[in-house]
This record gives C-alpha cells, sequence and structure tokens, in this order.
C-alpha cells in the first residue's frame, strides 16, 4: 500500500468523500458532493449515499495520500513504525484534502491485482476497486496506465544486500512493486 512518485505533472488537492478510506497509491475518482456541492475524492469503482452512477467508475488519478484510521500506506513504513499516529493515520487531517496526481508521470506502488504481476511490459493497465488491473480483463475498459516494469523488488535506498545494494522497499502486495507510466 504504497506509492514512489518517481516523476509527476499535475498534483492537485481535493476534500475525501465522507467516510472514505483510500490508501496511498490507489486509483480515485471524482464526485459532486450530495449535500455540499463540492468536488471530492471517493475510491475508484465505489458507490456511495447509495449513488451507484457512472461517475464513481471513471478513474480520475492515482492517491498521493492516505485517509485511514488504522495504518499509515507509506512506503516500507513497518507496522511498529507508523506515521502519522497523532492524527490517528489520516495525512489528510489537517488541511481535509487528499493529493491526486493525474495527467501523466511515472511511479512504481505495490497496490495492484495479482494479474498484473505477469504482465508484459507497455500492457494497458484500468483499475478495479482503486487497484490497477490488466485493461484486458475489465468488461468496459478505460486505460489507466502503461506498465513500464514487471513486478518485483524496489530498492529502498537503505544499504543492505535485497536489490542494488539496498535493501528491498516493504510493502503489503508480497513486498513486490510494479513501475508504470500515467496516462490520465
Amino acid at each position: 500500500m504504497a506509492l514512489v512518485e518517481k516523476f509527476h505533472v499535475v498534483a492537485a488537492e481535493f476534500p475525501v468523500a465522507s467516510g472514505q478510506t483510500i490508501k496511498e497509491g490507489q486509483v480515485v475518482s471524482l464526485r459532486l458532493g450530495p449535500t455540499t456541492g463540492v468536488t471530492e475524492v471517493v475510491l475508484q469503482g465505489t458507490a456511495i449515499d447509495g449513488d451507484t452512477s457512472s461517475p464513481y467508475y471513471i478513474p480520475y488519478g492515482i492517491a498521493g495520500d492516505t485517509k485511514s484510521t488504522t495504518a499509515s500506506s507509506m512506503p516500507g513504513v513497518a507496522a511498529g513504525w507508523q506515521n502519522r499516529a497523532s492524527d490517528y493515520y489520516d495525512e489528510t487531517k489537517a488541511s481535509g484534502k487528499m493529493t491526486v496526481y493525474h495527467s501523466g508521470g511515472e511511479f512504481a506502488t505495490d497496490m495492484f491485482q495479482a494479474n498484473v504481476g505477469s504482465a508484459a511490459v507497455l500492457s494497458s493497465l484500468g483499475a478495479q476497486a482503486g487497484q490497477l488491473c490488466l485493461a484486458a480483463v475489465m468488461t468496459t475498459p478505460i486505460e489507466v496506465a502503461r506498465l513500464t516494469q514487471q513486478s518485483g523488488s524496489y530498492p529502498s535506498g537503505v544499504p543492505g544486500v535485497n536489490i542494488n545494494g539496498d535493501q528491498a522497499l516493504s510493502g503489503e502486495n508480497t513486498n513486490t512493486y510494479i513501475e508504470f507510466k500515467l496516462t490520465i
């Protein structure tokens, strides 16, 4: 549950819809708040407030922050060394807004479905339930990204012996990351 920002074009900020739990690196959509009339971030593919209209299923970008009450989603952060404990792991607590990367960029993440793990480089990626997946397996694919590096260990910058002289960056997806070019 992590995102490594290698290069980004636009980093916008939007309020997060009430009741949402979004991890850094997940694909998000936008919606117009039903009572506020303000554009809000929701996890892609998640209908809320009983509304299942299509805007929730149109991916807008990649979450650059975590809105959670149980754990941080920063890359390489082990459970015993959680950041933002004073804010109950909510990186949006101070401003109420989430960073959303869109309009291109290069990223690494461990927020992908198993079918992406063995995909060929340059495969088209879509999104289901906030995670990157192969667009080819989707009923109505919307391309979100292109795979630029297959799944594997990602260097942490901490001296060690796992990868390129560094310890591998840990994460939830069996400690493996993919690299991709954002196309939305």
